[in-house]
C-alpha cells in the first residue's frame, strides 16, 4: 500500500500517486506496455482477481510486470515525509528515499530494541519495557536452555544408539564375508579379481608422468609428506584396499631390493627410464604399479605397486 499523502510537504504529482490505493507510490512496478505505475503490493493483490491494468484494462500478468524509470524513482526519492512515528512524537521531516534508516534509528519508534537496564541483559521492544520483568525473562531463558540441553542429549543418545547398530550390522558382514571366504575359495577368487579390476580402472584414470629427476627422489618421506600423499591417493579415486599398502610402499623400508639402498638406486638408475609411472595429481609423486610394470625385474618392483615421492622434476 503507498504512503498516505498527508504525510507530505507541499503537493505532490499525480504521477506520483497510485491509481489503486490513491497513495504515494512505494516500491513502484509499472504495466510492460502502457507504462501506468502502481505500489508493488497494490497491483500484485489487484492481479490476484483480474489480470488487467487497473487503468486501461489491457491484459498484463505478474510476469510481465517490470521497475519504473529512474526518472519517476528520483522525483520519489525527493519528496519530503513525516516519520512513521510523528504519532509518538517525532519532529522528523526526512526524504523519502532516506526514511528507512531514520525509522531504525528514531528515537520514537515504540518498537526500537533496546537493552533492559535492571540488569538482565534482554534487548527488548521499547514499548514494552513497563511490562518486562527480569526475574520471569531469566526463568524463560533458563527453561529454553534446559530444553535445548535436553533436546541435543536426546539427539546425542539416538546418534550413539545408530552408531551402535552400524558397527553390529558391519560387523555381521564382516562375519558373513569371513564364513563365505572359508567355505567357497571360489569366493576368493572372484573378490580378488574384482579388487584387480578396480586397480586398473584407477589406473588408467591417471595421467601418465615423465621424471626428469630421477636425484630428486625422497626415500624416506616423513609422517606429514605421507599424509599430504595419502589424501590426494584417496580423492584420486584410489581403491580403499590398496592405499595403505601403496603408502606403506612410500618409503624405502618397504622399496624392492633393487631401490632398497642408495648403492643399488646408483646402480639401477638407468632401468628408471623403464618404468610405467602414473602422475599422482598435483603432487611430485607417481605411482608405479605391477599392472602395468611386468616388464620389470623383480627387485625393481612389488606387488601392488609402490609410490615414488620427489622434491622436484615430475611433469
Amino acid at each position: 500500500m503507498g504512503y498516505d499523502l498527508t504525510r507530505f510537504e507541499g503537493d505532490v504529482d499525480e504521477e506520483l500517486i497510485c491509481p489503486i490505493c490513491s497513495g504515494v507510490l512505494e516500491e513502484p512496478l509499472q504495466a510492460p506496455q502502457c507504462e501506468h505505475a502502481f505500489c508493488s503490493a497494490c497491483i500484485h493483490e489487484w492481479l490476484t482477481r483480474q489480470p488487467t491494468c487497473p487503468a486501461d484494462r489491457s491484459p498484463i500478468t505478474p510476469n510481465q510486470l517490470k521497475n519504473v524509470p529512474r526518472i519517476l524513482r528520483n522525483l520519489l526519492s525527493r519528496l519530503t515525509i513525516s516519520c512513521d512515528n510523528k504519532t509518538f512524537g517525532c519532529p522528523a521531516l526526512v526524504k523519502l528515499d532516506a526514511l528507512p534508516s531514520h525509522l531504525q534509528e528514531c528515537e520514537f519508534n515504540p518498537k526500537k530494541p533496546v537493552p533492559c537496564e535492571n540488569g538482565c541483559g534482554s534487548i527488548i521492544p521499547k514499548d514494552e519495557i513497563k511490562d518486562h520483568n527480569c526475574v520471569r525473562e531469566i526463568r524463560s531463558m533458563l527453561q529454553q536452555m534446559q530444553q535445548k540441553f535436553t533436546d541435543l542429549q536426546t539427539e546425542n543418545m539416538e546418534q550413539k544408539m545408530q552408531l551402535t547398530e552400524q558397527k553390529r550390522e558391519i560387523q555381521m558382514l564382516k562375519e558373513l564375508l569371513r564364513s563365505m571366504r572359508v567355505s567357497s575359495p571360489r569366493t576368493n577368487e572372484i573378490q580378488s579379481t574384482i579388487e584387480n579390476e578396480d586397480v586398473i580402472r584407477w589406473v588408467g584414470s591417471l595421467q601418465p608422468a615423465r621424471v626428469t629427476r630421477w636425484g630428486g627422489m625422497i626415500s624416506t618421506p616423513d609422517a606429514v609428506l605421507q599424509a599430504v600423499i595419502k589424501r590426494a591417493l584417496i580423492e584420486s579415486g584410489s581403491p580403499s584396499h590398496v592405499v595403505n599398502e601403496l603408502m606403506e610402499n612410500a618409503h624405502e623400508r618397504r622399496w624392492p631390493s633393487g631401490l632398497s639402498t642408495l648403492e643399488t638406486r646408483q646402480l639401477n638408475r638407468r632401468q628408471y627410464q623403464n618404468y610405467v609411472t602414473k602422475r599422482i595429481p598435483g603432487k611430485q609423486a607417481v605411482v608405479v604399479m605391477s599392472c602395468e610394470n611386468q616388464h620389470m625385474p623383480e627387485e625393481l618392483i612389488i606387488e601392488p605397486g609402490l609410490v615414488m615421492i620427489f622434491a622436484h622434476g615430475v611433469e
